[in-house]
């Protein structure tokens, strides 16, 4: 049974939702959008700007003392936030841009904690075109529409379908370097790797079991707040690559099974890079 939705949760679900109804009006359209070059192979359209304006009068009004850390506009609010929306209103631009129906809406809701630090209180990760509403909540679960996630209980590399991010234009070269030796490294061993464009979604995927893993390096905190929360709620674990449980950086999400190993790998790839 589905939990009662908090009212941090509805507010979420109801920005989500009045976005998405833009967006698939403006993903109808593709190839009528007006589309800026914001650097090599990482474009900004009208409607992404236009889906963030969305996402953040919605949550302002909802919540207006909230601070934000938005992709394209940047963080905003107070320095001594207790609470902070991250939001990608378009997470898998280049999909949709065109015309790949693989894209999502990524909120988070970030909890400012006694000692300083900060935790991922809520995450929704919204695939408009399916009409799949990824959300959890700390300590209530993992969801997809109603249904409660779980992540796979594949326990060997053999029978691993892992996700990933491959290196584009603006990649950095160690990270370039890091990634083609953690390839070589799990291909011989592992059932597959898919790339379908959007960080945000392949850890939903992670966390629905549909990917044993996923790994990425040089991600952005609106990428991956909401999905690394979806894993976690889902009994699977979402850390960098030494195991701290962060958002900025790289990422490396798995069942329990596989995270020991597929975090070891890529650490590893990690480091022969910079020799």
């Amino acid at each position: 049974m589905m939990p009662r939705l908090s009212p941090h949760m509805n507010v979420m679900m109801g920005a989500v939702q009045k976005a998405a109804k833009r967006l698939l009006r403006d993903f109808n359209e593709v190839e009528q959008l007006q589309v800026s070059v914001k650097g090599p192979s990482d474009f900004v359209s009208q409607a992404d700007i236009r889906a963030e304006q969305v996402l953040r009068e919605e949550l302002e009004r909802a919540r207006p003392g909230y601070a934000f850390l938005m992709e394209e506009s940047g963080a905003s609010g107070s320095d001594k936030w207790a609470w902070r929306w991250v939001v990608d209103p378009l997470d898998g631009t280049t999909n949709f841009l065109h015309g790949l129906p693989h894209w999502a809406i990524s909120v988070a809701l970030e909890k400012r904690l006694p000692d300083g630090g900060s935790e991922i209180a809520a995450g929704i990760v919204y695939a408009p075109v399916v009409n799949e509403m990824f959300w959890a909540e700390k300590g209530v679960g993992a969801y997809m529409n109603d249904k409660r996630l779980r992540v796979s209980a594949r326990r060997e590399l053999k029978d691993a379908l892992f996700a990933t991010g491959v290196p584009f234009a603006a990649t950095s070269l160690p990270n370039r370097l890091a990634f083609a030796r953690t390839l070589s490294v799990l291909m011989p061993q592992i059932a597959g790797v898919r790339r379908f464009g959007a960080a945000a979604l392949d850890l939903a995927w992670v966390a629905a079991g549909r990917y044993d893993g996923y790994w990425e390096l040089g991600v952005q905190p609106w990428d991956v707040a909401a999905g690394m929360l979806l894993v976690r709620e889902a009994g699977g674990y979402a850390t960098d690559p030494q195991g701290v449980e962060s958002i900025e950086g790289n990422v490396v999400a798995a069942n329990p099974h596989l995270h020991p190993v597929l975090r070891a790998i890529v650490a590893e790839g990690m480091a022969a890079s910079r020799q």
